[in-house]
């Protein structure tokens, strides 16, 4: 290929749609995914390093990506998990005094595959109509892709959760109080929040409930992750083991494995919540938080038992967080450590301190 010149590639979804663009990044004949999009103007590195996206190929809305590069310290987590990214204009010249390396070198460095030069706009809107769907994109031909597409699975009923968890522990911070936190895909903006609360002892997703006992917590702390929560027998039956010994706090698929192990369901939205943006009600003051989001599962309306909503997407009504009546835990579905994103959810990291100092806190409940 000359420098300069991409080559053709194209994006097929499952049932057949076709877009043109150009091969970027770690270009390869044909990288498959769960196609949805993402709607935030800022903060595409975190998106991309962020372990919520195993399994998925990330559209962003936005026009130009890539404006002001890349650097470590936005890195949430070691590599990145997701399956490609999709864009209508990459940036290749970057301007900002943090940035250390170009996006499109950081995908070339990462493996990760792109594709520029879509009409993002007419795939934002078919992902809104069709949902998340498989996809396949590269430079095979469209007959190869479409099949690849077809044959592509999307998260349902998916444990992507043992693909992206740590391997061993780890300790982060050093205060008074012992947190556990699971690691289901936990990006580093949260362990960063959790370490200014206490001592943080990052585990494995499969770490059993005597385990976490043992390292005498004051709490413990569910993170998010990829992949269908109904697929995390597992973690869900340690989740239920560690209720009413210990308090806990979920985020995103936290929240959903703690609403299951309280006897509530989840299911799969038809294109998820992804973005910067999203209004949130608080249920108690009815304040309003503007809020990031990361998700394609939801918690079902009335399925936990003796549980108290506590927050609301005002976009569709989507739980957005609950407190248990009965025992110390409670959880929110959007991203309260914000990276990228608002911060006007950080509030929850200190009700959840709160809690473990034993005082009544419910996620958004003051």
């Amino acid at each position: 290929m000359t420098p300069g010149v991409r080559a053709p590639a194209l994006l097929v979804t499952a049932e057949g749609s076709v877009f043109a663009g150009e091969a970027a990044g770690a270009a390869l004949p044909i990288a498959t995914g769960e196609l949805v999009f993402n709607t935030a103007m800022s903060g595409y590195q975190e998106v991309i390093t962020d372990p919520s996206y195993a399994g998925q190929v990330v559209c962003f809305t936005n026009t130009h990506i890539g404006n002001y590069g890349t650097n470590a310290e936005d890195d949430e987590a070691a590599v990145p998990r997701c399956r490609g990214i999709v864009v209508c204009d990459l940036t290749t010249e970057p301007s900002n005094w943090r940035s250390t390396e170009g996006l499109e070198p950081f995908l070339i460095r990462h493996g990760i595959p792109a594709i520029t030069g879509v009409d993002t706009r007419r795939l934002t809107r078919h992902v809104r109509r069709a949902g998340a769907v498989p996809c396949a994109f590269g430079t095979a031909p469209e007959h190869e892709l479409h099949a690849a597409a077809t044959s592509a699975r999307g998260t349902d009923g998916m444990d992507l959760v043992s693909e992206v968890t740590t391997a061993t522990f780890s300790t982060h911070g050093d205060g008074a109080l012992r947190i556990v936190a699971f690691d289901f895909g936990v990006k580093s903006t949260m362990v960063r929040q959790l370490a200014q609360l206490g001592t943080v002892t990052v585990v494995p997703a499969g770490t059993s409930a005597d385990e976490v006992l043992s390292l005498d917590p004051d709490g413990v702390f569910l993170s998010n992750g990829p992949g269908d929560p109904a697929a995390l027998g597992g973690p869900t039956a340690t989740v239920a083991d560690l209720v009413g010994r210990v308090p806990i706090f979920g985020i995103c698929l936290g929240h959903q494995v703690l609403a299951t192990a309280l006897g509530g369901s989840t299911y799969k939205l038809p294109f998820g919540h992804h973005g910067a943006n999203h209004p949130v009600q608080r249920v108690a003051t009815g304040e309003v938080e503007i809020t990031s989001q990361n998700h394609n599962y939801a918690v079902a309306a009335d399925s936990i038992p003796d549980a108290q909503v506590t927050h609301i997407n005002l976009n569709d009504g989507v739980i957005e967080g609950f407190r248990s009546l009965t025992t110390a835990a409670f959880s929110v579905q959007y991203h309260p450590e914000a990276a990228p994103g608002p911060h006007d959810a950080r509030y929850l990291f200190g009700e959840f301190r709160d809690l473990m100092h034993g005082q009544p806190a419910g996620a958004g409940s003051r």
